[in-house]
């Protein structure tokens, strides 16, 4: 019959606790190390020290962290968390560049459709022709009823000198007639000054559209 010495005993003790310690690790380092998928975080802290975990290190916060496979080679890098300050800046500055990607993709929309319809000068200045000309034709027509509104206001005038002296005397059609061709005669100016000022913008718009136009046409 075979029996156990108390050495033999010992180091057949030592062995299976070995042996269950280093599964212990094994199976450890499979859910740190990888085997959730999730990797090795490390960093380097503020104060030199190299850090690893198995998630992020709130100690290297403020600065990158590489998230490594179990392999040691680097799997993904993840950026600092910012403050709410830094983060709202952040926010802003993207919100920014969006808006100048939105302005620059509007502002090629327009190219293209100013290109689709002024092909070339010769189109542009006979458009540009058009436009006036139809403003020139009703602020024509505001003059001629201002001169006939001062034919009509002579005729009042004249009307008036008898009662020169007393125009309380007069009739009192005449003084309403009198009344209502003054202020036929302001609303009949500011009209006219009105349409002057719409050639001068109608100019400035082909104007400044003749100016970008020739940079368009230039290019391939």
């Amino acid at each position: 019959m075979f029996r156990w010495t108390g050495l033999d005993a010992r180091q057949t003790f030592l062995g299976v606790l070995l042996m269950v310690l280093s599964g212990m690790t094994v199976a450890q380092a499979q859910q740190t190390g990888g085997g959730n998928g999730q990797g090795i975080y490390t960093c380097v802290d503020a104060r030199g020290r190299t850090l690893t975990s198995d998630r992020p290190i709130p100690d290297c916060s403020d600065r990158e962290q590489k998230v490594l496979n179990p392999s040691g080679t680097v799997r993904a890098k993840v950026g600092p968390i910012l403050t709410a300050q830094e983060r709202a800046a952040l926010d802003a500055r993207e919100k920014a560049a969006q808006e100048e990607r939105a302005r620059l993709n509007e502002e090629k929309r327009r190219d293209r459709a100013l290109l689709a319809r002024y092909p070339n000068q010769a189109v542009h200045d006979k458009e540009r022709a058009e436009a006036l000309a139809q403003i020139g034709v009703v602020r024509q027509a505001a003059v001629h009823r201002v001169e006939e509104l001062l034919r009509q206001r002579t005729v009042v005038s004249e009307e008036m000198e008898f009662y020169k002296k007393d125009p309380s005397k007069a009739p009192p059609s005449v003084r309403r007639q009198a009344d209502e061709l003054t202020q036929s005669l302001a609303i009949q100016g500011r009209f006219i000054a009105d349409q002057d000022a719409e050639l001068k913008r109608v100019n400035v718009r082909f104007d400044e559209e003749l100016t970008r136009l020739k940079r368009l046409w230039l290019r391939p």
